[in-house]
């Protein structure tokens, strides 16, 4: 009897320990639970909502899980000091464990960073970064030793940042010394808030970033990413705030976002390919642009871009593919379609004669080549009379943009007087098209 009793303990704990031990394991902090805020966006009839959404499934992380890494475990104070170092500390534990770990940024704190860097490549299989609390960036500018960065992911394949935090830039101490706020001051590169470079398999979601010094996100030589229910805020003018960087990158999804900035909502040049955004709501900003590209006479390839089922809404542009005279290259298999334009000032341009400098830029011949564009199932109204320009190059023109169930209308009268601005285009045009190019050879 007492041996079967034995045996019966023994079969008892293991199941125990194999039930625990599959158990999800989604870390929030220290014993404490309260809802994230997520963001859905909903498309009907050609209009776009966006609902607030909280997060109904809670859990627990307590401070020693295995598997899991609390910044606060590695001595980060959330007190208005320097926490990069318990960040770094973190970072290296969870990076060198295997299989998947957590590291987590607990939330209802505030976490004060300098320049990072969390680099790989690692021995995990899987690392999830959890931001519920906030992190914000140093302001001691001469701290910035590489002024282009403040957190860096570097080579550092599946990886997922989510969390409902926020990442805040701390923008307002860079911006009054931006050339573009005063032109008499030196034109200087500012850091980018948060920038993945090399990163394979990644995935960014339900998180908010705000206030960046200039760009918000930058997706740098990456493949297979996935950037899902973001909000990115920062003022209307502040300057090169770009929401979404993309450059050198294929197979990128961006979706169901909300991008109110200063300068692109996204931005997508040169190496990029197989990009797909969908689901956006973009304004104050520049709107949604392919480039600029072939700057200071370079090469540039963009190739494979969807842009879908978004909304922009007061932006001083709305699809826009903008290139440098000079330049090499070409803009190809681009999608434009079922767009709605809110009080736009250019709704649709391809210009290839970009110059964003204070000396005009001098006239040349090379350029690069923008070709089979299509614009599809785009409404709305403009806020100038020009709501469609083709300025494309004289040398090289526009080949193979095609217009179909187009139609933008002045804002204020809400009447087709809107004008098309078109040349050196080869421009087709299929079902209802308003305006529509009256000379664009």
């Amino acid at each position: 009897m007492y041996q079967k009793t034995i045996i019966f303990l023994t079969i008892l704990l293991t199941s125990l320990r194999s039930c625990s031990s599959s158990y999800p394991f989604d870390p929030r902090y220290d014993h404490a639970m309260s809802p994230s805020v997520y963001y859905e966006t909903n498309h009907q009839h050609g209009h776009i909502t966006h609902n607030r959404l909280t997060k109904t499934r809670h859990a627990y992380a307590p401070r020693s899980s295995p598997g899991a890494f609390n910044v606060n475990s590695f001595g980060a104070k959330a007190n208005g000091s320097d926490d990069s170092q318990a960040f770094m500390k973190a970072w290296e534990a969870a990076c060198s464990s295997e299989g998947t770990v957590y590291i987590v940024v607990p939330e209802n704190r505030a976490y004060t960073l300098k320049p990072v860097k969390f680099s790989g490549p690692c021995k995990s299989s899987l690392i999830v970064f959890k931001i519920y609390g906030k992190i914000k960036a140093w302001k001691n500018q001469s701290d910035y030793k590489e002024r282009g960065f403040w957190i860096v992911f570097q080579t550092v394949d599946n990886l997922l940042v989510e969390g409902g935090g926020r990442i805040d830039g701390n923008g307002k101490t860079w911006w009054p010394k931006s050339c573009k706020i005063n032109p008499e001051l030196p034109c200087q590169e500012a850091p980018t808030a948060v920038t993945f470079v090399e990163c394979n398999n990644l995935m960014v979601r339900n998180i908010r970033l705000e206030n960046a010094q200039q760009m918000h996100m930058r997706i740098q030589k990456c493949e297979n990413v996935k950037a899902l229910n973001l909000m990115v805020t920062s003022p209307g003018d502040s300057p090169n705030t770009d929401g979404i960087h993309v450059t050198g990158s294929r197979n990128i999804l961006i979706q169901n976002s909300i991008i109110r900035t200063g300068d692109d909502c996204i931005s997508i040049v040169s190496g990029s390919e197989n990009v797909k955004a969908t689901g956006i709501t973009c304004g104050p900003g520049h709107g949604i642009s392919i480039g600029s590209l072939g700057a200071h006479n370079s090469e540039a390839y963009v190739s494979n871009v969807v842009v879908s089922k978004s909304t922009l809404i007061g932006t001083t542009n709305g699809v826009r593919i903008k290139t440098w005279q000079g330049g090499h290259g070409m803009a190809k298999n681009i999608i434009f379609q079922d767009i709605l334009m809110q009080n736009v000032t250019n709704p649709i341009i391809i210009n290839q004669n970009y110059c964003d400098q204070p000396k005009s830029c001098p006239e040349q011949e090379s350029a690069v080549q923008v070709s089979n564009v299509l614009y599809k199932n785009i409404h709305g109204t403009s806020s100038r009379p020009e709501a469609v320009i083709f300025a494309c190059s004289k040398s090289i023109p526009c080949q193979g943009i095609t217009m179909q169930n187009v139609k933008v209308v002045d804002l204020i009268s809400k009447q087709d007087v809107s004008k098309a601005s078109c040349s050196n285009v080869k421009l087709d045009t299929k079902g209802s098209v308003s305006p529509l190019c009256t000379d664009h050879s």
